[in-house]
């Protein structure tokens, strides 16, 4: 049978999901752990991959098991064998053929801006002590709905098919000393949240104009965008597929 695992992370002590040689990742950690409790090796397929340092608030991976899972129960025992920054939420019963990247039908991120120097959010938020003008960034973030094609948001020389991606939700909200921009869309390049974070950045302190964020996505060139802001901030909030409507 397969079976989707939903479960969230704190990525700050680990070198993304994707599982690599000779350093500590979400998906060695928890195939692990899922495995050692099962009783045998299991192969985790993720959602999609997030970077060393980004968090997760919904993240799901399918398995195949030949077994009856008991959601509740297994939930429990791997929450309580599983180091904190990960915790599993439930398992879900699936079909055979669902594919827990390849079925999503949209992922939702946000990135955190703390304004007002927090020692608490060191590792959760990026601190930000300059004024920006949130007007002029969510004017530059609805130019994104223009678009498909984000190659110059891209992290170059990845082995995708396609640059486009189709932009659904992308704005700022500002709440006491927190910024928070929450983007949506059917699917991401690698860095490219955090590349258009920065370039908005720089749209917010005036070192770039609206306009000029056209002039930078008909280029398909990431040396025209802006910088990529630090990791800590970003978090997989969401990912949705048609059957858990």
């Amino acid at each position: 049978m397969r079976y989707f695992i939903e479960f969230a992370y704190q990525g700050t002590h680990y070198h993304g999901w994707q599982s690599q040689p000779n350093t500590k990742t979400v998906q060695e950690t928890l195939t692990k752990a899922l495995g050692i409790l099962l009783k045998t090796p299991l192969e985790l397929v993720g959602a999609g991959r997030t970077d060393a340092g980004v968090h997760a608030r919904q993240m799901y991976a399918h398995f195949d098991f030949e077994g009856f899972i008991d959601s509740p129960v297994l939930t429990a025992k791997l929450n309580s064998f599983l180091p904190e920054d990960i915790v599993v939420y439930a398992f879900h019963t699936v079909g055979d053929e669902a594919h827990a990247r390849f079925d999503a039908s949209s992922r939702t991120y946000e990135y955190h801006l703390h304004l007002f120097k927090d020692a608490f959010k060191k590792e959760l938020s990026w601190y930000h002590f300059r004024p920006l003008d949130i007007d002029r960034m969510n004017e530059a973030a609805k130019i994104l709905f223009e678009y498909e094609d984000f190659e110059c948001f891209s992290k170059s020389h990845t082995d995708v098919f396609t640059y486009n991606c189709t932009i659904t939700e992308a704005q700022w909200t500002h709440n006491q000393d927190s910024l928070v921009f929450t983007i949506r869309a059917n699917r991401f390049l690698r860095n490219m949240v955090r590349a258009i974070v920065g370039t908005l950045i720089q749209i917010g302190l005036g070192k770039s104009t609206v306009a000029h964020l056209r002039t930078i996505i008909e280029s398909k060139d990431r040396g025209q965008a802006g910088f990529s802001v630090p990791a800590k901030g970003l978090f997989l909030t969401r990912v949705s597929y048609p059957y858990f409507e």
